[in-house]
C-alpha cells in the first residue's frame, strides 16, 4: 500500500499512536524515580542515551523488525508477553523497595556502566520502545512499505523521540518539588502502575495467541 509523502494524515496517525502507546508525559514520574539519585549532567546523559537508544530500536523495527522476528520464529504477541514479564519484574522491585536500595547503591558507587544500563534497560526498552511501540511500528511498515513512506515514518519516529526527550528534560523540576519522601511514595505508586501495564501486555498477548481464553 503506497501513499504520498505529503499525505500528512497518515503520519499524524502514526505519531498519535506512538504517543498513546508510550504516553511520554505519563513517563515523567517514572523517569524521575529512576534518575533521582543522579546529578544534573548524569540525568541529561541518561535522557539522551535512553531516547537515542529508543530511536534506534524503533528505526530498526521499522526497517527490519518483521524480518528479524520471522528469522527467529518470534511472533509479536510472544514479544509482548516477554516485555510484560520484564516490566513486572521491574515493578516488583519498585514496590518492595529493592529498587530504591539499588539506586541508593548506584549513588554511592557512581558506576558509569550502570548508568548506561539504566538508560537502555529499562528506560529505552521496554518503557519507551516497548512491545506496543515496536509492534505498532512493524505493523505500520508492513502496510506502508515503499521507501518514501518509510522515510516519512522515520521522520515521525525522530519527532516522537524528541518529544520524549523534551518531557524528560522537565523531570529535574519534579524532583525538586517532590523531595525524597515524595519520590519514595511515587516509586511505589509507579510500581503498581507498571505492574498493571505488564499484566496488560501479558493478557493481550495470551488472548491473541489463545482467542477466547481470557474472555
Amino acid at each position: 500500500m503506497n501513499i504520498s509523502i505529503f499525505d500528512l494524515s497518515i503520519y499524524i496517525k502514526f505519531f498519535i499512536s506512538l504517543c498513546a502507546l508510550v504516553n511520554p508525559i505519563g513517563m515523567i514520574p517514572i523517569f524521575t524515580t529512576m534518575t533521582n539519585h543522579q546529578s544534573f549532567l548524569e540525568r541529561k546523559k541518561t535522557n539522551l542515551i535512553a531516547n537515542f537508544s529508543a530511536l534506534l530500536i524503533l528505526l530498526i523495527s521499522l526497517f527490519f523488525g518483521n524480518n528479524i522476528l520471522n528469522i527467529f520464529g518470534i511472533s509479536i504477541n510472544s514479544f509482548r508477553i516477554a516485555g510484560g514479564i520484564l516490566i513486572i519484574s521491574i515493578a516488583f522491585s519498585m514496590i518492595s523497595g529493592q529498587f530504591i536500595n539499588n539506586i541508593n547503591q548506584i549513588k554511592k558507587t557512581k558506576e558509569d556502566n550502570t548508568l548506561d544500563n539504566i538508560s537502555v534497560v529499562p528506560l529505552a526498552m521496554p518503557l519507551i520502545a516497548g512491545p506496543g511501540a515496536i509492534s505498532s511500528t512493524i505493523v505500520w511498515s508492513a502496510y506502508y512499505s515503499s521507501w518514501i513512506n518509510l522515510f516519512g515514518c522515520t521522520l515521525v519516529i525522530i519527532l516522537f523521540a524528541f518529544v520524549c526527550w523534551l518531557c524528560f528534560e522537565v523531570a529535574p523540576c519534579v524532583v525538586q518539588i517532590l523531595g525524597q519522601t515524595g519520590m519514595n511514595i511515587i516509586t511505589r505508586i509507579m510500581g503498581l502502575l507498571l505492574m498493571s501495564l505488564g499484566i496488560e501486555f501479558i493478557s493481550v498477548g495470551i488472548s491473541s495467541i489463545f482467542p477466547g481464553l481470557l474472555h
